[in-house]
């Protein structure tokens, strides 16, 4: 059947993953850092994706299709679910707790994005790090190898459902920022942070060198 659906044009597609996370239906996924419709059945044609899209890769064209398929797509969401939550065991050579006391890296208060004031004097020719919540639990050596040295700020715009860009573009327009580290999962709803980050750098005006870091949901950089 000819019917409405939705076309990705790779090449503009910058592979920020926020399509995947507002496609309702598991119809997108990201293929070699791109995205692209997985099930033509799976695409109900209403387009919520559009808009969510930075990089203007996604339009709506009319060709032959499959039908969306409604039963399959909630037979999809039983199964696995968001790809971000899909639930599994992680194997380690030993499960021992550590006993020895580390110390803390961080350096200010508060941490979340949404409670972290617009100025403060620790921001001052600061290297900011902003990361994802589960970065910190995913990866066992965060505070030595990305809290320290930095002002530490966190979030997660799949659980706070809010755009952290005019918070976020405030602070850098407001204080002398010397770099941004980004670390956020590998999951799809993570591109979100770092689509955030990069759109406030460009809404401040400020020239302000971002560097990101992925970590895997084994615990690994990738």
């Amino acid at each position: 059947m000819v019917r409405r659906i939705i076309e990705i044009d790779e090449k503009k597609c910058n592979g920020c993953g926020a399509c995947v996370t507002a496609c309702h239906e598991g119809a997108i996924a990201l293929v070699d850092g791109k995205a692209r419709l997985m099930r033509d059945d799976y695409c109900d044609g209403l387009g919520d994706c559009l808009p969510s899209c930075p990089a203007g890769a996604i339009t709506f064209t009319e060709r032959e299709a499959m039908a969306y398929d409604e039963k399959a797509v909630k037979e999809a969401k039983l199964a696995c679910g968001c790809p971000g939550s899909m639930a599994k065991s992680i194997e380690r050579e030993s499960s021992r707790v550590i006993s020895r006391k580390e110390e803390s890296a961080l350096m200010q208060w508060p941490v979340q994005v949404k409670l972290m004031p617009v100025s403060a004097p620790y921001y001052e020719n600061a290297d900011l790090l902003i990361a994802a919540d589960c970065t910190a639990y995913a990866y066992a050596s965060f505070h030595s190898a990305f809290i320290s040295g930095r002002i530490t700020l966190v979030g997660c715009p799949k659980l706070d459902s809010i755009d952290y860009s005019e918070k976020l573009s405030a602070i850098f327009a407001s204080n002398n920022i010397k770099s941004i580290l980004v670390v956020r999962m590998e999951v799809p709803c993570c591109g979100g942070l770092e689509m955030a980050v990069k759109r406030a750098v460009d809404i401040s005006g400020k020239d302000i060198p971002v560097d990101i870091v992925t970590i895997s949901t084994d615990g690994n950089i990738l």
